[in-house]
């Protein structure tokens, strides 16, 4: 059983997956300009834009997380898990993420970002 709260949980999960989002965007960056595209720019300005609001948000969570008293550290993973440490307002606590589980959720957030925040936005 957990004692962190939902809220400082999604949180702490967010300082997970940004940085694998981040990452996965800098990477299509490098892409898109070895690419043959005949117009890159609105591609890459997209992408560039992502990143922005992405960078941004995170450094929100790392800012709450701060001022929470609480951090996440990766401690092993392999095939099929990644096992974190969460340290929670001097609790400890270790939680196993499924690889696949994880690759989803980031392809979530990278769809969010993307596109689906713009249309979010028009309602």
């Amino acid at each position: 059983m957990t004692r962190i709260p939902e809220k400082d949980r999604n949180i702490i999960e967010q300082a997970i997956y940004l940085p694998m989002v981040l990452t996965i965007l800098n990477r299509d960056l490098i892409v898109i300009n070895k690419s043959p595209f005949k117009l890159k720019q609105p591609y890459l300005n997209l992408i560039e834009e992502t990143l922005k609001i992405v960078q941004k948000e995170l450094a929100d969570v790392k800012r709450y997380m701060n001022s929470n008293k609480f951090k996440v550290e990766e401690l092993k993973r392999d095939e099929a898990f990644t096992m974190f440490m969460f340290f929670y307002k001097g609790y400890e606590e270790h939680h196993n993420y499924f690889n696949p589980r994880i690759r989803n959720k980031v392809q979530e957030l990278l769809e969010f970002y993307l596109y689906k925040r713009h249309s979010k936005a028009e309602l």
